[in-house]
């Protein structure tokens, strides 16, 4: 559910299209933190409409489809501030890679190796994304409240990705200097 509460917040500052929000929101803005694609962005939209959260106007164009132009409600903005205040339980971390680590052993080392390798570049560019994110320091001054938060969700992101980064460059030691049974 947490998909339509990120909407919620994008529409809270401005009404939106579900193109505006897949391509500037969940693409640009958020895309180290949740991703979605936009089949789920249109049938969540449809979802919020239905329950009264959101409101749809529908704007025509000339040489083009019509556009579908969204807006948070006065109930929508309730809900995401009851929300925004609730804890949220610690989610259920499905990690393809710890699975096949964990049966790893029916690999031969070389196999693991690339296996954890893959893994490294991939969270290497993962973090190599966070830092093209460009916010103000958390020190600035001048740094708005937005920001501020931004910037500390951005912070999370980067240190754990730099802990993965680590923790794959210490498993990628120790099985290169595994005996294999």
């Amino acid at each position: 559910m947490s998909l339509a509460y990120a909407i919620l917040g994008f529409l809270r500052k401005e009404a939106m299209t579900g193109y505006e929000l897949k391509n500037q929101c969940f693409d640009q803005t958020i895309a180290h933190l949740w991703r979605a694609d936009q089949a789920q962005i249109y049938k969540t939209l449809d979802k919020l409409v239905e329950s009264g959260w959101i409101a749809c106007k529908i704007e025509t164009q000339r040489d083009r489809p019509h556009r579908k132009v969204y807006s948070i409600t006065e109930i929508g903005k309730a809900e995401l501030w009851k929300w925004l205040q609730c804890h949220q339980p610690l989610p259920t971390i499905r990690e393809p890679l710890l699975i096949q680590l964990f049966f790893g052993a029916e690999l031969s080392n070389e196999a693991i190796v690339h296996l954890l390798k893959q893994e490294l570049v991939a969270h290497q560019k993962k973090l190599a994304d966070c830092d093209q994110i460009t916010l103000p320091p958390l020190e600035d001054a001048s740094t708005n409240r937005d920001q501020k938060m931004q910037q500390l969700v951005l912070e999370l992101v980067k240190q754990k990705e730099q802990t993965y980064i680590n923790w794959l460059r210490t498993a990628i030691d120790v099985v290169s200097h595994q005996q294999e049974a």
